[in-house]
């Protein structure tokens, strides 16, 4: 072992910020994992997070007699390769920027830089196939629903675990045979030009797979007295893309999405996102990950992004708030908060406006549910992924709760498969509390 021993404090090799040449210098690059693994190692706090820090720890104790400059590059590989992007690793260390701290260490965006850096290491297929969801969905569309069918064949899904790397028994989400903003169109949602009160970012999640969220939280902020519009052409946020380490195709989608945005916002409106992973994106990550003007114009969007529930929330003692709820989905929900909503820092407000409608009484699972973006869909992901999310299970199941919720849609698929419930979104909850029987069928979406 060196004998001189690896500081803690940060490298001429530090960068989360991929405009800085440094960032993409390997050698400087190697630099940062040597002391963010020996930072990690010595403090032990997020070993329960996700197997990246056990690996790490046994690498660096049973293997390398303690030493982080032994780890090989296959083994380094393999830590990246086990984190899953939950961020609850930030969101729990005392080191990090955002605390302000010296050490400046943020794992999530190391690993996001060795991704970026080192290139496509995932197959070429499985990326083409995860990494754009618009384009999948298209696809899917073309089939006229054959590919709903064909997910559910098992010679079909062998097949695509052999070609794509996605697991043959991963749950997949159907593709809507209309887009959320189809209907958006005919409800005349598109005609209003930017001058409303809020702009809807509804995520390709919603566009594609889950329209009815979508129309349940139009639903919801309508009736609450909200000026809402909705915006033609949004793309994805680009956090699949940049989950297998392509930052061109984040920023061309975060590019188109900014031209479709800015004029609401410069006209004072509020974004209003969805899906927390995608709220994360657009809020945190954007104005990091862009370049030139496209990143002062994220700076200036991520000001006015807000979560549905943040949203609803902030108005709550306003006189439209509408608290006329003509249903109820029981005293006992259990509600399971998303890892990318927690490290956004704005709270549970979609579980807070739950407790509005009379009686109920959300209990809430923090752990993370093991999903994370495409990584529960893939043939090295889906076991550990079933496995980092079997805490989360049993505290939704520990509820004893007939409705279960979350504000992530793709939270609620995991959820499907591994504890048999498919949890609601927030908005939908409420939706069905402003109807008289919005509840005669529990559980049913």
């Amino acid at each position: 072992m060196t004998d001189k021993p690896i500081s803690y404090l940060p490298t001429d090799g530090l960068s989360y910020d991929p405009t800085e040449a440094v960032y993409w210098d390997e050698a400087a690059l190697d630099k940062e994992l040597e002391r963010a693994f020996e930072v990690c190692h010595g403090c032990r706090m997020c070993f329960k997070y996700c197997d990246s820090f056990p690996t790490l720890f046994k690498l660096i104790d049973d293997v390398h007699d303690g030493d982080v400059r032994k780890l090989t590059v296959a083994e380094t590989e393999d830590v990246v390769d086990l984190c899953f992007q939950c961020k609850l690793c930030e969101v729990q260390c005392p080191y990090t920027p955002r605390d302000g701290h010296e050490f400046q260490l943020d794992f999530p965006k190391l690993m996001h830089r060795y991704n970026a850096v080192k290139g496509a290491r995932k197959p070429a297929l499985q990326k083409a196939a995860l990494s754009d969801p618009d384009r999948a969905a298209g696809a899917a569309r073309m089939s006229l629903g054959l590919a709903n069918v064909m997910n559910r064949v098992q010679l079909h899904r062998w097949f695509m675990e052999k070609a794509l790397g996605i697991h043959r028994d991963k749950l997949l989400p159907d593709f809507a045979g209309r887009t959320f903003e189809g209907w958006a169109k005919g409800e005349g949602l598109l005609d209003g030009g930017p001058d409303g009160e809020v702009v809807l970012f509804q995520t390709c999640y919603v566009q594609h797979n889950e329209p009815d969220v979508g129309k349940d939280t139009v639903a919801v902020l309508k009736r609450n007295g909200v000026d809402l519009r909705c915006e033609k052409g949004l793309q994805c946020c680009g956090m699949p893309a940049w989950e297998s380490g392509d930052l061109e195709l984040l920023r061309k989608k975060a590019h188109a999405n900014l031209d479709r945005l800015m004029p609401h916002v410069e006209a004072g409106a509020k974004v209003v996102v969805i899906n927390p992973t995608c709220s994360m994106m657009l809020r945190r990550e954007w104005p990091e990950l862009l370049e030139g003007d496209d990143r002062e114009r994220a700076k200036k969007l991520a000001e006015a992004v807000m979560d549905s529930g943040e949203y609803l929330w902030s108005i709550r003692n306003e006189e439209r708030f509408d608290a006329s709820f003509e249903s109820s989905p029981g005293e006992k929900v259990a509600y399971h908060a998303p890892c990318h909503l927690r490290a956004q820092g704005v709270g549970f407000k979609g579980r807070d406006l739950l407790r509005k409608i009379p009686g109920v009484k959300p209990a809430t699972v923090m752990e993370c549910c093991g999903h994370d973006g495409t990584y529960a869909m893939t043939v090295d992901g889906f076991e550990p992924s079933a496995k980092n999310g079997k805490k989360a299970f049993d505290g939704m199941k520990a509820a004893d709760a007939e409705i279960w919720a979350t504000d992530c849609p793709l939270a609620a698929l995991q959820f499907q498969q591994h504890a048999g419930v498919r949890p609601m979104h927030p908005m939908s909850i409420l939706a069905r509390a402003y109807e008289k029987d919005g509840f005669g069928k529990k559980g049913e979406e």
